[in-house]
């Protein structure tokens, strides 16, 4: 077996800190060899073979019991009544599924138990993934237009050059502090790259929409030639409860439904749950699930737009 750990993270800004946070914690308290690479929910299929013979550690994803470190926030972490018997917090396990983000519960974790004592740039680090994680801007156009350092790297998640710039981008937060890493050569020409394809989206977002109809908006946006934006449904419709809709992924088509952080329901569902029983996850308030198809996708988005209008409006 190898000697050095590979961490496995979730695909997004949460992800990306906590591997770095955690690569850096370990490395100077257990003294590990470590390495990383992103995950997202396709990889979940066989979940009990995952990560072979490797020694692993996951972050911001689901539970894994041959994890040697766990850390995860999500309500939905356990596939499995017999996954969610076997965990029990440890000195090398903790979820906190009340944390707006993961990086926050390793650093309280790694404080605890391990003596580690935070520099400025991870608390930093944290702040701003609860920011981006739990939908905690300001306004729908922080969240848009935002030009912090954070809010610029994360832009530039979605101008991706490879599939690899995830894993840099880890890397690069390991030592750097955000504003280092937003300003650097790569990321700033994948941000300048996503802006226009932003300015795109918000253009295209109406010729998206299937339906609004009871505070509900069903969008397709799976056509490689449409450009998409989170945020561009509430941007255009504020008065919406949700949006849910059909995106294409370098793995396929993703279904993603979440609630307008800036007009949420009162009531409704629990998004990661209902996305749950379609092999995928998340929070109360935005979710996802990866279909094996564009025809799967499209049915499940259609069938949750329904669900959430009738949880709305109950009894109609």
């Amino acid at each position: 077996m190898s000697h050095t750990l590979r961490i496995h993270y979730h695909r997004d800004f949460d992800g990306m800190v906590s591997a770095a946070v955690l690569a850096k914690i370990l490395a100077e308290t257990h003294e590990e060899r470590v390495t990383w690479s992103s995950v997202n929910y396709d990889q979940r299929r066989d979940w009990k073979a995952f990560g072979g013979s490797e020694r692993f550690a996951i972050v911001d994803f689901h539970f894994h019991p041959s994890a040697e470190f766990w850390f995860d926030h999500h309500p939905t972490t356990f596939l499995t009544p017999e996954l969610r018997a076997a965990y029990e917090p440890t000195d090398r396990w903790a979820w906190d599924e009340t944390s707006p983000s993961c990086p926050p519960l390793i650093l309280r974790h790694a404080k605890e138990y391990w003596g580690y004592e935070a520099p400025e740039r991870f608390i930093d680090m944290a702040k701003w993934s609860d920011v981006v994680d739990a939908a905690r801007f300001r306004d729908v156009e922080q969240a848009i237009f935002g030009d912090e350092p954070a809010l610029r790297i994360t832009r530039s998640m979605t101008a991706a050059p490879s599939r690899e710039y995830p894993d840099e981008l880890v890397g690069a937060m390991v030592d750097g502090t955000l504003e280092e890493v937003a300003n650097s050569p790569e990321v700033d020409k994948a941000h300048n790259r996503a802006a226009r394809n932003r300015d795109k989206a918000l253009e295209q977002c109406p010729n998206t929409v299937i339906s609004i109809s009871d505070s509900v908006l069903h969008y397709d946006a799976s056509s490689s030639k449409i450009r998409r934006e989170r945020f561009a449904p509430f941007y255009h419709h504020p008065d919406i409860h949700y949006a849910v809709g059909v995106i294409p992924t370098r793995s396929g088509f993703h279904v993603t439904a979440g609630e307008n952080p800036w007009n949420p329901p009162t009531g409704g569902l629990h998004l990661g749950e209902m996305m749950e029983k379609h092999q995928g996850g998340g929070h109360r308030a935005v979710a996802g699930a990866n279909p094996p198809d564009l025809e799967a996708a499209r049915a499940l988005a259609t069938d949750c737009a329904e669900l959430l209008r009738a949880a709305l409006h109950p009894g109609q």
